[in-house]
Formats: C-alpha cells, structure tokens, sequence
C-alpha cells in the first residue's frame, strides 16, 4: 500500500479520534484545517478549536480560513499538492474545484448511516427521534450535502438509554477506524463507490433554540427522547414562574396508574424523594435530575422540597423564560 499525502479539515471533538488515527496510521498527515478561533461565553474569551488544540500539541501544521473558497486557502492547497482530503465535522461546503485538486478527490467521514439524516445534527436528531440506530459513512465529496457516493458505512445501535453525547463518543470511535480502512483501501485502488438512493435520503437540519423548550403536549416518550436527544449540548428546558429549569435526565415509569389524563399537562402530579413526575400530553414522564438557572444540578426531589413544589403545580409552556 502506498503512502498517502492527506489534508485533514474538522473542528469539534468528533473529528478528534479520526485525525489521531489517521497521524498514527501509514500515511502523512500533511496539515490540518479547522475552524478559525472564536470568542465565546460574556467574557468573549478566544476558544480554540479541539482540532486546532490537537494539531499544534503533535507539531502538525494548522491552517484556520475565514473562507474556504477563496483563493488564497485555494493556492495553499495546490502547494501542499495532497493526494486526498479527508474530512470530519468540519461544518463547510467545500468547492467543486477543491474537492478536485487531490488526485483521490476528498471523502466525508458522517455520523449516520446515510442516505439517513444527512445535514448538521444527525446525532441529535437520531436521538430525538427515537431511531433504532444510528452509524457512521464515508463517502466521496460532491458540492451537495451529504449525497456523495458511499465508500464505507457500518450501523450503531441506539439503546433506549443513549443521550446524543454517549451516542456521539461511540460513533466518533466507529468512524475512525472505519475511515483509516476506506484510505487504505483507497490507497489500494480496492474501492468501489456505491450511489446513495436519493429515495431514502432524510435530513438533520440544526438545532434550533425552541427545540430546546420542553412541549408538554407532546407524549411521554416524545419528551424523554427530546431530553435525552439535548443531553449534554444545548440541554432541554422547561419554564416554571418565568425561570428557567434544565432537565438533564428523566425515565418512562414501566406502569402508568396516575390517571394523568386528568390533568393538563405540564403538572406535577407526585413529588417522590429523588424524583418528581408530571403529566404530558399523553403518559406521564419521571423527572430524575434538573438544574435551576444558575445552580448546579441535583435530583428532581431535591428541587421541589427547595423551591417548595407540591402535587398540582404546572410547568407552563406558555411562559417565557
């Protein structure tokens, strides 16, 4: 097998145990791109990217484009001459010209088993939605989002206690070794690229701040896939007398003798000494640890005895908070 020069570009954590599989494997990591710094939080403080982190402790060179499409990044390129780009949760799309320059073209390690929820979130949304299992593809790069040809792909299973931040270290695990064997077999000329089935393609667009608001309405198994869906990043929420509350974990009782369709939902129907459960628009859900604004976290129970809630108080949707 051949030696190959890669370009790696992506930013966030996800991206992290690729790119050290890739430095560790038989091939040269010739630069990595990522995103350029930020600031973040009141203070602003500038956050470099993991990637970015990453590189500059292995002495790997970082280069950080405003544009990705502009000529200069374009002419740095054609002088690190790689032979393949290689990318990971790096958020842009890249030009038709770029993903042309390296003899092998550029392939996209994804967090689904596509043509299933391709776009930005497809970790969370998986979760979200209550899906069987999730995965991981690498695929050829085109200018269209996540429909490239599929090199590699290999399936993940959801389990019914998996938030999107258990789902994404094991993916994030899955994806790199798969996408170390896809450039070997690139390398090798033992790749035979197969077309997605536009049919069956789904999307996971971002997250969007409202997602984030807890619906009562929904049911039961709706809001604890929500929950867990959010969890750790951004986090769900709901309202209570106009102040916000995290809810960071919560569990579907095996039996539902509340009779919670008497009651609107959002109420607090028993307060138990770790736990507190609640009407929704259909079952009821256990609220197990939550997080008042600006206090740490702690057990449901230990909530309401704090803030003095008792049977029949309601979170409200329709507040503001």
């Amino acid at each position: 097998m051949s030696e190959l020069k890669v370009i790696f570009m992506g930013t966030p954590s996800f991206a992290l145990p690729s790119l050290a599989s890739l430095y560790s494997s038989a091939h040269r990591l010739e630069a990595v791109v990522t995103r350029p710094d930020k600031p973040v939080g009141r203070g602003g403080k500038v956050r470099q990217s993991p990637v970015k982190l990453w590189a500059v402790r292995h002495g790997v060179d970082v280069n950080q484009p405003d544009k990705v499409n502009e000529q200069n990044f374009l002419t740095w390129l054609k002088n690190k001459a790689p032979d393949l780009i290689v990318t990971a949760a790096f958020g842009r799309i890249l030009s038709r010209e770029i993903l042309q320059l390296p003899p092998l073209g550029a392939i996209n390690l994804h967090a689904s088993y596509l043509p299933y929820y391709r776009g930005a979130a497809p970790i969370h949304r998986a979760v979200m939605d209550g899906a069987p299992y999730s995965g991981v593809s690498i695929i050829k790069m085109t200018p269209e989002l996540d429909a490239g040809d599929i090199i590699a792909r290999e399936k993940e299973k959801i389990t019914f206690r998996d938030t999107a931040g258990t789902l994404h270290d094991r993916l994030a695990q899955k994806g790199a070794s798969l996408l170390v064997e896809a450039i070997g077999n690139l390398a090798g000329g033992k790749v035979r690229p197969v077309p997605q089935d536009e049919s069956l393609a789904t999307y996971a667009p971002p997250l969007e701040p409202e997602e984030e608001k807890l619906d009562w309405t929904l049911s039961a198994a709706e809001l604890y896939n929500r929950i867990r869906g959010l969890n750790p990043w951004p986090g769900a929420y709901t309202c209570l007398n106009g102040k916000r509350l995290k809810v960071w974990w919560a569990e579907l009782p095996e039996e539902d003798d509340s009779k919670s369709d008497d009651y609107l939902p959002g109420t607090i129907l028993t307060v138990g000494e770790d736990h507190l459960r609640v009407a929704t628009g259909k079952g009821v859900l256990t609220l197990i640890e939550v997080q008042p604004a600006g206090k740490k976290r702690m057990n449901a129970g230990s909530f309401c005895c704090g803030y003095r809630l008792e049977p029949g108080c309601r979170f409200n949707e329709e507040q503001q908070c």
